[in-house]
């Protein structure tokens, strides 16, 4: 019988989480990542039933209309969910270890799925909108604590 390696296995990874491997020129994003290079975060919004909705989509998840446009949101919201995360992202990313992924419900009512930067924010908490630069790409939406 054969004893087990001892040894310290490497950890096996599906797939490396890289954001230069998308193509951010969708044309359903594009107005989004234009905003976000201006530090704006933006939703759309239906014309017919003034339902806000995000992540982008080309008709109206409540009354399936085409009437979608984009209106800037408040940058408010509550923590919905979070988890940290202490396995190492790849370096792409500028995520340093242990880093909070969480899903933030806006003040217009969507939630997104986002970092969270500050050690005060726990399920429930109040935040706010920041921005974390990215190298040759458009920044993307963290949020923090909110202040008064």
């Amino acid at each position: 019988m054969a004893l087990a390696d001892s040894s310290p296995r490497q950890r096996r990874r599906c797939w490396f989480v890289v954001e230069s491997l998308f193509d951010w020129a969708d044309p359903t994003t594009a107005h989004f990542w234009e905003a976000a290079s201006k530090e704006q975060l933006v939703i759309q919004q239906c014309g017919a039933c003034r339902q806000y909705q995000f992540y982008p989509r080309p008709f109206c998840l409540a009354c399936d209309s085409d009437d979608i446009g984009w209106v800037a949101a408040s940058g408010r919201g509550t923590v919905y969910s979070q988890t940290t995360v202490h396995l190492k992202a790849a370096p792409e990313l500028g995520l340093v270890t242990p880093y909070v992924v969480a899903v933030v419900q806006l003040e217009e009512g969507p939630r997104l799925l986002t970092n969270l930067t500050g050690e005060a924010c726990r399920i429930g908490s109040p935040v706010q909108v920041g921005w974390r630069s990215r190298q040759g790409q458009a920044p993307v939406p963290v949020f923090g604590p909110a202040t008064p």
